[in-house]
């Protein structure tokens, strides 16, 4: 495979950090984060302390979250999304975080060995929210028609 796939993850949490409401997302961060870097296809995420907050936000908006990574492949990445501990944790997803208006989620290839930056991927999702799917960015519906997997929770 001469490419690999990022992924932008972005939420903003309904309550603050330490809310006894997100307590259940706080405490599974950690465990979520060792399940990633374990699994097939795992390339890489940008290095952070366990549980490090600040180093999870996006500006100065605490409630502001984000996750990125690179993957080897489509596959490994829905892998991990759907078919692991992480799954439970998207069904949730709207307990914990603001319902979103906008794509949260922008995925794109990089070359291998391309570690992106926030502001790369950033920039990556802006393009997505303003001109949609895109050989550039796109969404699961757009990565499951190019590679043939599963573009939702329908996978058990």
């Amino acid at each position: 495979m001469s490419r690999h796939l990022a992924q932008l993850n972005v939420g903003r949490l309904a309550y603050d950090i330490d809310d006894p409401a997100v307590a259940d997302f706080v405490a599974g961060r950690q465990m979520i984060d060792r399940i990633a870097a374990a699994a097939p296809g795992f390339v890489w995420k940008p290095e952070r302390g366990f549980g490090d907050a600040e180093a999870e936000r996006i500006g100065s908006d605490p409630r502001l979250l984000y996750s990125l990574s690179v993957w080897e492949s489509a596959e490994a990445l829905a892998h991990f999304v759907w078919r692991t501990l992480h799954k439970r944790f998207v069904k949730r997803r709207a307990e914990w975080f603001v319902a979103p208006d906008e794509a949260h989620l922008v995925l794109w290839w990089v070359a291998l060995g391309h570690r992106p930056s926030l502001s790369e991927a950033l920039g990556r999702l802006a393009q997505l929210r303003q001109h949609g799917d895109t050989d550039h960015t796109f969404g699961w519906a757009r990565l499951a028609k190019i590679s043939g997997i599963t573009s939702d929770r329908s996978m058990a």
